[in-house]
């Protein structure tokens, strides 16, 4: 996981008893907040607490995805939900990248068959997820 991290983040720690001010300027309500910002300080991802080690790479992934989504890169952010969905199904990000996953695939092409074919796929994997009701709407 550290190659991972280092090969995609630069990892910056704050203190909240060291440095409130920054901790307050970010929004962070919890310790650990975990946030994926763009150079420009843009944030596109965030999560807070303590994850076990599959869910917490997932959660970094999912950040590089939404990341690359923001930046309307979409076979790059299709790519990197497919990595989730690969080689974390079982993790907490998967529902939301397979989800995603789908609009990426729509924004890349202007194919609205990439949000069914999304819809079914809610229909035998994350039957029950929040994201499986938002994807709802894209079925036949």
């Amino acid at each position: 996981m550290e190659s991972f991290i280092n090969a995609n983040y630069l990892p910056v720690k704050i203190h909240i008893k060291e440095q409130p001010k920054i901790f307050e300027r970010f929004g962070a309500q919890w310790t650990p907040t975990i946030q994926v910002l763009d150079p420009d300080g843009t944030k596109h991802h965030q999560f807070e607490g303590y994850l076990p080690p599959d869910d917490f790479l997932a959660q970094l992934q999912l950040g590089l995805a939404n990341s690359a989504f923001a930046r309307q890169q979409w076979k790059e952010a299709e790519t990197a939900y497919n990595e989730i969905l690969s080689t974390l199904p079982e993790s907490d990000a998967a529902p939301e990248a397979l989800y995603w996953r789908g609009v990426s695939r729509y924004k890349s092409s202007g194919d609205p068959t990439a949000l069914q074919q999304t819809a079914e796929a809610f229909k035998s994997r994350y039957a029950g997820s929040t994201w499986a009701k938002k994807a709802s709407v894209w079925a036949k």
